[in-house]
């Protein structure tokens, strides 16, 4: 899926709507390339073709320690780029990418 991402230090002045809203937004470069680095957005690619069941099954499908993939999956997360989705009373935690494409719009 296509995600729009946008940078912006300052909150776009109120009624202000550019015609392809982003979705993400990032306050600098640094923060846009530190989320959307070479390794997380392939790490995006493999759960969207993979389709993982848990994370422990990420970390060997990618390559990563568990550890340092849930701190990754936490702030993609906050970004609104993946869902962490844990079944009741299970203590696993399914992966999911929302997004796998990225389009980047300045302001």
């Amino acid at each position: 899926m296509r995600t729009i991402v946008g940078i912006r230090s300052e909150p776009a002045p109120q009624g202000v709507v550019p015609i392809e809203a982003p979705t993400v937004w990032f306050e600098s470069w640094r923060q846009l390339a530190g989320v959307l680095s070479d390794e997380n957005r392939q790490l995006l690619k493999i759960m969207s073709s993979a389709q993982p069941q848990t994370v422990a099954e990420l970390a060997k499908l990618s390559g990563r320690a568990p550890s340092n993939l849930s701190r990754t999956l936490k702030n993609l997360q906050a970004h609104g780029l993946v869902r962490l989705h844990r079944a009741d009373g299970a203590r696993a935690i399914r992966p999911e990418a929302i997004a796998t494409e990225f389009m980047v719009l300045l302001e």
